[in-house]
Formats: C-alpha cells, structure tokens, sequence
C-alpha cells in the first residue's frame, strides 16, 4: 500500500492508499491502535461497509461496534453528536479507547467532533469512502457542525490517528458525489499545483472509468497538496486560508440553496465566481476562465445554475466564520497553480459575479 505521512509533530499520521480494507487491521495495529473502537457511520455507508469492516476487526482481535445515525447534511447537528457520544458511552468507550469515522465527510466532520469532546479528547481515524472526503475533508483535521443555517459554524480541529483511503469505495458512489469531490480535487491544482491541474484536466476519462491505478495516484498526489498546507500552517492563521477559494461564495450558495446542492458543487460554481472577480480585477485573462469552466464541465459541472437572489446569498456570506474585522476575506487566482488573499472585494464585485454564475 502506498503511505504519505503528514508531519505535525505530536499529531502527525499516515494516509494510506489502497483498493480494499484487507490491511486496515494490520494498519491499526501499526499505529498501536487500542482493543476497544466505534465504528460511527450513517444509514447509506453502513449497509456497504459497516459490517465487513467490523467483522474484519473483531477477527483480528479488535473489540469494535458499531453505531449508525440518519444519513444528510441536515442532520450535522449537535442532537447527532450527542448521539455519538451516547454510543460511546454505551459501548463502554474509555479515555484509550477510539472512534473510526467510516463515510463522508459528514460522517468525518462529526465523528472526529465527537471525538474531540468526549472525555476531553479521544482519538479518531478517518476512513473515508466518497472523493469528497478522500481529497479534502479527511485531511486536516478540521472537524464540526452546521448551526443556525451556517455551515460548520461550530467545531475544533482534531487531527486523526490515521486516514486509511480505499479508492474502490468510490465504485458504490453516485455520480453526483463523485462530480463533488471532483470540486475539491480540482481546486487544489488551481490553487497550488499546476502539472496536478494539467493531469485532471487531461485525463478525465480515466479518472470518471475509476481505475484503480489512476485513482490511487489522483488520490495520493492530491492528499500532498492539501498535507503540505496544513504541515505549514495546521490551523489556518496565514496559508491553508488558500484552500478557501471558492468557499466564500460556494458555502453561502449551498446555505442559500438549503443544501439542495452538494458541497463540491458548490465550491465549483464558487471558484467559477471567483475568478470571474479575479479576471475582471486584471489578475488573469479571459483565457485561465475559461480554462477552469471547461474543466469543471468535462467532470459534469454546472457553471452557471439558477441561484436565489443574489441578496439572499450576500446575506449569508455576513455569516461567515472566515470574515476577520468584518470584511470577507476571497482568495482569488492569479495564474493555475498561484491564488492571493484579499479582503476588499466590493459588494459590487461580489454581486456581479453571483449574477454571472447565475442562469
């Protein structure tokens, strides 16, 4: 199996690469992962893996089970994490014991939250099985909740043990959770790597066949990108604010939408956004536009799709949490591979680009 470790000191850990949990057990267990673990997935990944990996782990010696709550982003909320930590309970989960988040990034999010609160802090692994969370969320160590129709607006950052990704998970996800991911995977060559651009972009039927190979190495070479960010600033107070771009307008949008489209989505129609601002401030010429929005388009994205009004989403962007001083804080491209951060982009500006990604 391939292995990238991610440097942070005392909280560093691997991500492993394969195409099967044949190994996850061996794996723990190089990691001195403790008898007692919980797995926490939802409704739709627990019928798939749940009970394989399960039984997989008590063969080997693991005391392991299983909880399962309501799969959808509505229900990241605090009455699930609760309900995670009640299971912890239940299942007799100690301050040595540890939590295994098995699904999305929903399923990450919240798992690793409760890890990070219950008993003060236990550890977590991720092992997440859409492209979502294999290129973006599982990495990082950011966890948390939606509240008050904001998304993530309450968590703590909690790094894993462990990040264990089987690609042919990503055989049993719909295709618009793989156009999702595709978001994420997308931006990180925009906002850092350029050849890694260049390889998404020449290769999409490769990567929409889900060849294993190909996958593998999509995953690994995206997962150094979003490592290397994070190794440098772990706690977003100066760099891995870059990999925000196309969050500032992509989460107000999928607030705005009631979560009726998905993350990736969302982060895609709001890099679109943008680098539209970027383009009409000069940065970059027509061409890295319309460079990008054939990209997205070839992995089945929407560059334009009827919006609310553009007040409604303006609205929700006063929301937030990356807003410093009360100025939103937008990274924009200046070339495939190099983003700045600003934060006096207009109200003007902002407007004009929801109504040029608006149908």
């Amino acid at each position: 199996m391939d292995k990238l470790f991610v440097n942070l000191g005392e909280n560093s850990y691997d991500i492993v690469f394969g195409d099967s949990f044949n190994q996850l057990a061996d794996t723990l267990k190089e990691i001195n992962a403790p008898k007692k673990l919980l797995i926490v997935t939802d409704t739709n990944v627990c019928k798939l893996y749940a009970g394989e990996i399960n039984s997989h782990l008590n063969s080997a010696g693991f005391s392991s089970s299983v909880y399962e709550f309501t799969a959808g982003e509505e229900n990241k909320r605090m009455d699930t994490i609760l309900g995670i930590c009640k299971a912890c309970i239940d299942n007799g989960l100690d301050r040595k014991s540890m939590i295994i988040a098995l699904g999305g990034g929903v399923v990450g999010d919240m798992a690793g939250f409760a890890a990070s609160i219950y008993m003060r802090g236990i550890k977590f692994i991720q092992i997440p099985t859409t492209l979502l969370s294999q290129s973006d969320s599982s990495v990082g160590g950011k966890t948390g909740i939606d509240f008050m129709d904001n998304k993530n607006i309450l968590g703590a950052f909690h790094q894993p043990k462990l990040v264990y990704i089987n690609v042919n998970t990503l055989k049993t996800l719909p295709e618009i959770q793989f156009i999702s991911g595709m978001g994420e995977v997308i931006k990180h060559g925009i906002i850092r790597d350029k050849d890694f651009y260049d390889f998404v972009k020449s290769n999409p039927d490769k990567i929409k066949a889900l060849n294993s190979k190909t996958l593998i190495e999509m995953a690994k070479r995206n997962c150094e990108i979003k490592a290397k960010v994070v190794e440098t600033d772990e706690k977003e107070s100066g760099l891995r604010a870059i990999l925000n771009f196309g969050h500032t307008i992509g989460h107000a949008v999928e607030s705005a939408m009631n979560f009726q489209m998905t993350h990736g989505e969302c982060v895609g129609i709001g890099m679109v956004g943008a680098t539209y601002i970027a383009n009409k401030r000069g940065l970059i010429d027509g061409g890295v536009l319309s460079d990008i929005e054939e990209t997205l388009l070839s992995y089945g994205f929407k560059i334009k799709t009827k919006l609310p009004s553009p007040d409604t989403i303006y609205e929700f962007m006063q929301n937030d949490k990356k807003k410093s001083d009360g100025k939103l804080n937008f990274v924009l491209p200046v070339s495939i591979g190099e983003v700045i951060r600003v934060n006096d982009v207009t109200r003007d500006e902002i407007y004009s680009a929801i109504e040029y990604i608006s149908e």
